[in-house]
């Protein structure tokens, strides 16, 4: 049985904390993601309305901002947290193959949480996305990992998890 002490030390483990200032909170994939997809598009803009200038100008800001905005997502639902759940539950779900390990159906409930993240906030539903989330599961893991047909319980069930966990 844990104690408090043992929560306390459990919850420092995986508390996500910032390498440099120790604050909870660091998620360095979720702001790298923010961060390059934002620059990405105000480097664009910023050279059209400003030239090069304006694209160096543009790539900065955007990348702040794109950063910022990421690590916020990222604090909505935390992974370590997440890939932790599934981890000790995935055995569990109805859907769940015996003779299939917890790394074959990791990168299916991974792709759950996070695009339920990304579609989220423009108000789509799974049902709105499946065809999306299908087509992105079967382009980076189609060949070397399950099928689409066994991971999109697992797709789904990560998805759902998320919806009933980000604070809204």
């Amino acid at each position: 049985m844990n104690t408090n002490k043992e929560n306390r030390v459990d919850d420092q483990k995986n508390a996500n904390r910032d390498p440099i200032s120790g604050e909870h909170g660091s998620h360095p994939v979720g702001t790298g993601v923010g961060a390059a997809g934002a620059g990405v598009v105000a480097t664009a803009v910023g050279a059209v309305v400003g030239g090069p200038v304006g694209a160096g100008i543009g790539a900065v800001a955007g990348s702040v901002i794109g950063g910022l905005a990421g690590k916020s997502t990222a604090e909505n639902i935390n992974p370590t947290f997440e890939d932790s759940y599934w981890r000790d539950n995935h055995s569990s779900r109805p859907y769940a193959d015996p003779d299939l390990a917890y790394e074959d159906y990791q990168p299916a409930y991974r792709l759950g949480y996070e695009s339920y993240d990304r579609y989220e906030r423009t108000g789509q539903e799974y049902k709105d996305v499946e065809l999306d989330l299908r087509r992105d599961y079967e382009r980076t893991h189609g060949e070397k990992g399950m099928s689409w047909d066994k991971a999109r319980n697992a797709v789904k069930d990560a998805w759902d998890r998320a919806a009933n966990t980000v604070k809204k």
